[in-house]
Order: C-alpha cells, then sequence, then structure tokens
C-alpha cells in the first residue's frame, strides 16, 4: 500500500520554529518529486515548497523563501520540511504529495493549484497553528 504520513504539526508562537516530516512507505521516494502544501481555513491549498528527489533541486514560495528548508532523506525515505520564523499567516493544515517530475514546473515554480493535476498520492495532513 503506497501511504505518506506527515507529522511534526503543532502550536508556536510568531518566530518560532517547527520540523515537519513526510515519511513514505510503499514505494520509493526517489522516483517521485515531493512537494508540500498547505491550506488555511476557508482558503484553497497552496503549494510552499518542492523536492526533486533525482538531483535534490529545491523549489520554495515566495513568501516562505529564506525561512522554510526542505531536504530528502533518502535511507529513511522521508522528505522534512524546516520551519523558521513561523508567522502567523503560515497557519494552516500542512500536507505533503509525491507526484511525477514533469509537474515540478507548474507545481512547484508557476505553484499552479494541485487540485488542477489529480494529484493521488496524498498523506492526511499535519496541522501547523502559530499565533501569539
Amino acid at each position: 500500500q503506497l501511504q505518506l504520513v506527515e507529522s511534526g504539526g503543532g502550536s508556536v508562537q510568531p518566530g518560532g520554529s517547527l520540523r515537519l516530516s513526510c515519511a513514505a512507505s510503499g514505494f520509493t521516494l526517489n522516483y517521485y518529486a515531493i512537494g508540500w502544501f498547505r491550506q488555511a481555513p476557508g482558503k484553497e491549498r497552496e503549494g510552499v515548497s518542492c523536492i526533486s528527489t533525482s538531483d535534490s533541486t529545491t523549489y520554495y514560495v515566495g513568501s516562505v523563501k529564506g525561512r522554510f528548508t526542505i531536504s530528502k532523506h533518502n535511507s529513511e525515505n522521508t522528505v522534512y520540511l524546516e520551519m523558521n520564523g513561523l508567522k502567523p499567516e503560515d497557519t494552516g493544515v500542512y500536507y505533503c504529495a509525491a507526484f511525477d517530475p514533469s509537474l515540478l514546473s507548474r507545481l512547484c515554480v508557476n505553484f499552479d493549484s494541485p487540485g488542477h493535476y489529480g494529484l493521488n498520492l496524498w498523506g492526511k495532513g499535519t496541522l501547523v497553528t502559530v499565533s501569539s
């Protein structure tokens, strides 16, 4: 069974840090691109960061550049998202997804809505709340 499981969410004050994990089972991440997406209450799901697992190229949406770092650990079959300097607008449910690398340009450069591309390998999400 192909599965992605996120963990590491929580509640922090502005300026705080969290490290999210996306662990894959039933398949090897090496053949996919991995993206982190988030969905705030009442808003559409949006791309945050991606990594090409073939060459480790990383991508970030402008609002998180310099604060978030995505990385992969092949031996653990896991992708991480280190989030520093968290802001209230970072609040939301964070999901990871595995997808064909051919979608990297659309999802991780243009940051098109993932809902347009029928991605079918998602985790169930982990909640991040940034509030004072």
